[in-house]
């Protein structure tokens, strides 16, 4: 899905191309879902003939500023992407539009022609992004309560440290939290703590001084560079979790990369963090996937240990402060489950249920097998989600009966976060 380095790639093509020309045609779709609190009708009258002055941006949400207000905002979920026709944008996997698609494409949502012929479309095929029009779109949600921006505004090594020292949450679902730094996703993530060394469950306040500075250098390291290359998978270092590489076996993946996506050929694949686990490696060191801050997690376990006596049950599992409305700023709180997402992209189920909380001890009086969860398939940037099903232990139901006459549960979960805390119950 976009993060900084992707949206950051949109807003270079929209400010190159785009700034200092007039906006002389505007179809918008009639989608409410996109199309966030104002009609089709009423968005295109507000924008036509005005200039675009500049494109901005704060963490995975950007914004075009016209010579006056309201400017046109796009925050843009799970599959939101930028198209300028007749110009190079970095996309990615699940947004990707092909040059052979009809334009504009069928996953318009915002279709915009300038004075000069160029024409630029915001398309999106999943439907959980949002574009707004706002008087000054920093100054409402989701923009106003970001954190940092992880380009921008980068904190200073002090107080870096002193934040992350701060926090009782493990430091991938820290790092997801957009209220406490913004830009990072979940590929970044998983990188910036592969090149720092950190096990993705580790307690952000467990953290060493070192361990902090190294951490804050990766993540300038690896945004810069990813930014540098305009997102462009194919020019990220061998020594990353996420690149491309020339394989063996042709045909083997497709890639999409947006209007690049025809020059590659069959026999480019995905690197490591693209493959089933078990047969994931970089640089000859295997790569396991486990749920952390409730997203699928690519990690090297020979590289990345976990310190401490901690415990590392409670991944995806958000603390109050986190689970509050005021931090509710992840792009990518909307995914295509059954149930809810929560700002750390943990899922909740119909039944209300975390799917990622594991080790949480029901109560005694509460029946064994709890609810049914939902399959993690909040890793959308990626095709290596994986989590198994497994059968809930249903526990004895005979002493069940004798203590309270409780009915044996035999729902099944997609969750072994959730069959553990039940098998724990059961003993």
């Amino acid at each position: 899905m976009p993060e900084l380095p992707e949206v950051e790639a949109a807003r270079r093509a929209v400010e190159y191309n785009c700034v200092g020309k007039r906006i002389t045609k505007c179809v918008v779709a009639d989608d409410s879902k996109v199309i966030h609190g104002v009609s089709p009708s009423d968005f295109q009258a507000s924008v036509l003939g005005k200039l675009i002055v500049a494109a901005h941006r704060k963490g995975k949400n950007m914004w075009l500023q016209l010579d006056s207000p309201p400017f046109p905002s796009f925050q843009f979920g799970m599959a939101g992407a930028i198209y300028i026709k007749g110009a190079a944008v970095t996309n990615y996997k699940r947004s990707a539009v092909k040059d052979e698609d009809e334009w504009p494409s069928k996953y318009s949502k915002i279709f915009i022609e300038l004075d000069d012929g160029l024409e630029l479309s915001f398309t999106d095929k999943r439907r959980f992004a949002k574009v707004r029009l706002l008087k000054d779109p920093t100054s409402v949600p989701p923009i106003s309560e970001l954190g940092p921006d992880a380009l921008f505004e980068p904190m200073t090594l002090e107080k870096f440290t002193e934040s992350l020292h701060k926090k009782k949450t493990e430091i991938k679902a820290l790092l997801l939290d957009q209220s406490f730094i913004s830009g990072i996703g979940n590929w970044v993530a998983d990188e910036v703590l592969y090149q720092a060394r950190i096990h993705p469950r580790q307690v952000a306040s467990s953290l060493s001084n070192e361990s902090c500075s190294n951490l804050s250098k990766c993540i300038k390291e690896v945004i810069h560079l990813a930014v540098e290359v305009d997102a462009d998978c194919s020019r990220f270092p061998l020594e990353w979790l996420f690149h491309f590489r020339w394989g063996k076996k042709p045909g083997k993946i497709t890639i999409e990369v947006g209007a690049e996506s025809s020059q590659y050929p069959t026999n480019w694949i995905f690197h490591s963090r693209e493959k089933k686990p078990g047969k994931a490696f970089v640089d000859g060191k295997k790569i396991d996937f486990i749920t952390a801050g409730g997203r699928t997690t690519a990690y090297v376990p020979e590289l990345q240990k976990l310190s401490g006596s901690l415990d590392v049950k409670e991944t995806g599992k958000p603390n109050k402060r986190q689970a509050s409305k005021k931090v509710r700023v992840d792009d990518d709180t909307e995914k295509p489950t059954n149930g809810e997402v929560d700002d750390l992209g943990s899922v909740k189920s119909k039944k209300g249920t975390k799917a990622g909380a594991k080790g949480r001890k029901p109560s005694k009086k509460k029946k064994s097998g709890g609810s049914d969860e939902d399959k993690d398939s909040s890793d959308v940037g990626t095709d290596y989600d994986s989590d198994q099903v497994e059968k809930k232990n249903p526990g004895n139901v005979a002493s069940r009966k004798q203590a309270g006459g409780e009915k044996q549960s035999n729902r099944r979960v997609q969750s072994n976060q959730t069959s553990w805390s039940a098998k724990r119950k059961a003993k």
